[in-house]
């Protein structure tokens, strides 16, 4: 039994997907049953609390082999989140984890949500679980996500200088997932696997592959830290959410998303997309710039 959380998310609607067409017993653990998708012969496990409420994530994780810990959304307590998750699946007898981390995780990063997953993969190996850890590089689908119209041209304004960043597909992100779910050695136990796209852009070339797929010029600002604050203060967030956004363009900037590896040849048997052949295939992910 793989039991999957986030079932209702991009990324863990593919996963469940994949693994039930694979033939796989599948358990999707949603907050709203209602809104559980449609998986031929998957069981649904409602837990409305989500992470905030651990006794009800153990309760649902009971009788799971493994599970496929999808990281929490953005939040002021996502750490905690992380290490209650961790404790009720290993209270639930979960016998191996499976969780998505950030590309090159580090106590150090200048993400600072990449700190996080550190602290969450360090949390998962004191437990004795049997575990591996997808570090998973920027998604795709994030990058016409960047780009905001300005008098009827987008543009990407960051602070991410001439960085460059291995945006990877969450199609990819999904196939390596059930690759090394489905396995039934141990070969890959403890093991963090860099999980990225073909090629590193900067956001200057990222601008130019959206300007051709959309056919809406898209260009790339480069900001200071203090201009990234200022443009994105007026949007109400929390001051703990806008850091999240502005490091992780800093981290951009200081090569820490550069790197490219082959986990999704390797595991997949297939090439890793680019983000135009992504784009080319979701043009729901780049509609609010048509």
């Amino acid at each position: 039994m793989i039991a999957v959380t986030g079932a209702t998310g991009a990324l863990g609607r593919r996963v469940a997907d994949r693994l039930a067409s694979a033939g796989a017993d599948v358990r999707l653990v949603v907050r709203d049953a209602a809104r559980a998708p449609e998986v031929p012969g998957a069981e649904v496990v409602a837990n409305p609390g989500g992470f905030d409420d651990p006794a009800g994530l153990e309760t649902a994780l009971r009788g799971a082999d493994t599970v496929y810990l999808v990281s929490a959304a953005e939040h002021e307590n996502r750490l905690q989140q992380h290490f209650d998750a961790v404790d009720a699946a290993v209270a639930a007898g979960v016998q191996r984890i499976v969780y998505t981390s950030f590309l090159n995780a580090s106590p150090d990063a200048v993400f600072t949500l990449v700190r996080q997953h550190h602290a969450t993969e360090e949390r998962i190996r004191a437990t004795g679980v049997r575990a591996t850890f997808l570090r998973h590089s920027m998604y795709a689908d994030f990058v016409p996500f960047f780009a905001s119209v300005e008098e009827g041209r987008a543009v990407i304004a960051a602070p991410a200088g001439d960085g460059r960043t291995s945006f990877v597909s969450r199609d990819d992100l999904a196939d390596v997932a059930v690759a090394v779910l489905l396995r039934q050695d141990t070969d890959l136990d403890g093991r963090a696997l860099e999980v990225t796209g073909p090629e590193a852009l900067t956001m200057t070339e990222a601008a130019q592959v959206l300007t051709e797929i959309t056919g809406r010029p898209v260009g790339y600002r480069d900001q200071t830290v203090e201009e990234a604050w200022a443009t994105r203060r007026p949007s109400g967030h929390p001051d703990w959410e806008i850091e999240g956004w502005v490091t992780s363009y800093l981290a951009i900037a200081a090569g820490e998303l550069a790197t490219v590896t082959d986990v999704v040849p390797t595991l997949t048997g297939h090439p890793a997309r680019t983000v135009a052949e992504h784009l080319r295939a979701h043009p729901e992910d780049w509609a609010h710039l048509r």
